[in-house]
């Protein structure tokens, strides 16, 4: 047990800073976690603003499943409540939660616009909804993003990944796995960067309720 969330942290670590790298997080925030059996391991307080994504695995929380801190160097992020609400609830099928400050999607958080897939890499996505608007750190905002991602519990249980936006604030994707959870958050960054490119050579047709060709090869 020790090893593996050795392991997840030292995960958290590098895909934390990959994601920042690639300007699918920013200094203002986003988290990532990892639920293994009871327990979750998540990006602490400030790990952008602060420590600009360059952490170490000693710094990564541990928690039980109610938010209780066993042990890690940081302090426990205020987003922990989006985390645990859904590792709570869709476990197995999900046991990472990926929530980003992606480039493209903001503009959509900011617009407050759903978003539709229009290429095939995020056409298992479908629309991607938004939440209702809570502050962030909020119990409400916690329910709002609970919300949608129930009305996508068949998506990820036979999908094992889905994700919503919160208005004016970011991405969340629940994934079987961590790297699958950052892997669609660059997907669903370039669809969204697709979609604001294509609208200046008069838009982009959505792959919504399209009869979709599967490619295997977009998932491995």
């Amino acid at each position: 047990m020790s090893d593996i969330i050795q392991q997840s942290r030292e995960k958290i670590v590098r895909l934390g800073k990959l994601m920042f790298d690639r300007h699918l997080t920013d200094l203002a925030g986003g988290n990532l976690s990892i639920r293994v059996g009871d327990e979750v391991l998540m990006t602490p307080k400030y790990a952008g603003s602060k420590y600009q994504w360059d952490l170490r695995p000693e710094q990564i929380i541990r928690m039980d499943l109610q938010g209780n801190k066993i042990d890690g160097e940081g302090d426990i992020s205020r987003e922990a409540k989006v985390h645990l609400i859904i590792l709570n609830n869709f476990y197995p099928h999900v046991t990472s939660v990926v929530h980003g400050h992606a480039r493209n999607v903001l503009v959509y958080c900011a617009a407050e616009k759903p978003m539709p897939s229009v290429f095939y890499e995020t056409s298992k996505f479908g629309e991607i909804q938004l939440t209702r608007d809570a502050a962030s750190g909020t119990t409400d905002l916690a329910d709002y993003v609970m919300e949608v991602m129930e009305a996508e519990r068949e998506k990820i249980e036979t999908k094992n990944v889905a994700a919503c936006m919160m208005p004016r604030h970011g991405l969340v994707v629940a994934a079987k796995d961590v790297e699958m959870g950052v892997d669609a958050t660059e997907r669903i960054d370039t669809n969204a960067y697709l979609l604001l490119q294509a609208a200046l050579i008069g838009g982009a047709s959505s792959l919504v309720g399209k009869d979709v060709p599967f490619n295997p090869d977009y998932d491995k």
